[in-house]
């Protein structure tokens, strides 16, 4: 009998994070300094890539790279396995080795989607993030997560893979259509409630001005919140049990299985977190200790912004289901990131299923 120890040392992840108007025009630069490639997949959605496709290939081969574009159709449901097969295949046409990279130029789907291919083809290559919606910008671009969806839930399959480059141009929201951009906001927000009292305070001098869509108003919610999310990453890079990183699914227990039961459809996913902040606000209201004014602040916050404020007549039971398939659900059940006062969202905690029950009804899901 033989009884092994293996320790295998584990090199420090380094993610390189530039924010600046222009930056899309200095990609090939950036990507070839972070991760040294001479061949790039770039990985776009149909609509991104016929705004920003040739732009950011100009520039990849303007620094000496070999590239090409490859397109996924736009919106959450290209977030599924059955994008990877091809991608991987067109990643291995390209010639894509361990030394090369995969760009992802896009919102929160493309990263994730592209993000996963990279972390998965010929187990893991460098890949460069770049986030062109607000909310990836705030949130998704930043911290390595990478999944895809399945009809039993969202992000259930995927990697922690942290980007070589992570290239931030605030001057591509201006094709950001309203409602996309209110989304975004929405992640700005819970930020801010989860884990950063100044953002919060910062969000509610400038929120009519984020909401009318002021570009430097935009720019510095992008640049204030990587700097809030940045502390909490590098804390807790792969969310470890009751660490720091779970504050950062404050709402996302209700908004995930708000997207799961509807399919994916009808809502954006910062729409959808929106609702389940609603219900979280509730629900801290009664069991964390969050003032009344505490969870008025949040519910003004999001009225301004013009986020939904009812969910679907989506069935309760419905919604319960989705969530005992949540991802983050502990051994004994599910559990909710609650918060005390504004900035400090705490670990998760279990939850009785009929108070759950009534504040999912009385957010607006049918009985």
């Amino acid at each position: 009998m033989a009884d092994l120890l293996l320790r295998f040392p584990q090199p420090a992840a380094v993610s390189r994070v530039r924010i600046g108007r222009g930056g899309l025009d200095r990609l090939g630069e950036f990507t070839r300094r972070t991760t040294g490639a001479r061949r790039v997949a770039l990985v776009s959605d149909a609509r991104v890539g016929r705004l920003y496709g040739d732009r950011a290939l100009r520039s990849l081969r303007r620094a000496g790279l070999a590239a090409a574009l490859l397109t996924v159709p736009p919106g959450e449901r290209s977030k599924r396995p059955e994008r990877l097969v091809p991608l991987w295949e067109l990643l291995g046409a390209l010639g894509i080795r361990r030394g090369d990279a995969v760009v992802a130029l896009g919102g929160g789907v493309v990263g994730d989607l592209a993000g996963f291919a990279a972390a998965t083809w010929l187990r893991g290559v460098p890949w460069v993030c770049v986030p062109t919606s607000l909310l990836a910008q705030v949130d998704s671009g930043v911290g390595g997560k990478t999944a895809v969806d399945l009809a039993t839930g969202k992000n259930l399959a995927g990697a922690f893979h942290q980007p070589a480059g992570v290239l931030v141009d605030p001057a591509v929201l201006a094709t950001l259509p309203v409602r996309h951009r209110r989304a975004g906001l929405a992640e700005v927000i819970k930020l801010g409630m989860a884990v950063d009292a100044r953002l919060f305070r910062w969000v509610e001098r400038a929120v009519r001005r984020l909401a009318a869509g002021e570009p430097a108003a935009l720019a510095e919610a992008v640049t204030r919140s990587i700097r809030a999310k940045a502390r909490v990453v590098l804390a807790d890079e792969r969310e470890r049990e009751g660490g720091s990183r779970t504050a950062l699914n404050f709402g996302h227990t209700a908004g995930h299985a708000i997207e799961t039961s509807l399919g994916y459809r009808g809502l954006l996913h910062g729409e959808a977190v929106a609702l389940g902040m609603r219900v979280a606000g509730a629900l801290s209201e009664r069991q964390a200790g969050l003032s009344g004014a505490g969870r008025l602040r949040l519910e003004s916050l999001l009225d301004v912004v013009g986020l939904p404020r009812r969910l679907p007549p989506i069935p309760v039971r419905r919604l319960l289901s989705a969530m005992e398939s949540d991802k983050k659900r502990g051994l004994k059940g599910v559990r909710w990131v609650l918060t005390p006062r504004v900035g400090h969202a705490s670990v998760p905690r279990l939850i009785s299923g009929r108070i759950v029950r009534s504040a999912l009804l009385e957010a607006g899901a049918a009985d």
